[in-house]
């Protein structure tokens, strides 16, 4: 099973290109805390690369932006790639099937909106009555 699930801010601006068959793909880097400090009380941090495809990779383009906090899920893709000078290199990265922003955004007109969800995830809020213990 390869399924992950991230929160955490975006370092810089989205990157959106298209592919020769038209599809667009967006590119980023989530900062993600770990859940744990260490000795001297200070959070480590991951940087993780995350590309994500089609309608979601446009509504990033749109809507999110450097510091904004997102959900993402997907999956961890490995590629294997070998330089000009023939080294054999490796380059993780997820590959997101799903985002949505968890913080609101300010349009143009100054006003803060909600934003929506792209793809199959939802972090909703579950009422109470619903959760079965």
């Amino acid at each position: 099973m390869n399924n992950i699930t991230l929160i955490g801010r975006l370092t810089r601006d989205v990157e959106l290109n298209y592919l020769n068959s038209g599809t667009a793909i967006a590119r980023f880097t989530m900062a993600v805390d770990r859940d744990y400090k260490n000795k001297d009380g200070t959070t480590t941090t991951d940087f993780i690369p995350v590309e994500i495809m089609g309608k979601a990779a446009e509504f990033c383009a749109n809507y999110i932006t450097k510091g904004r906090l997102v959900g993402i899920s997907g999956s961890i893709r490995v590629d294997r790639y070998e330089t000009p000078s023939g080294e054999k290199r490796t380059f993780t990265k997820v590959s997101a099937r799903s985002i949505k922003a968890l913080d609101k955004f300010k349009d143009d007109s100054n006003t803060y909106k909600e934003s929506e969800v792209v793809g199959d995830m939802d972090f909703s809020a579950t009422e109470d009555d619903e959760i079965p213990f």
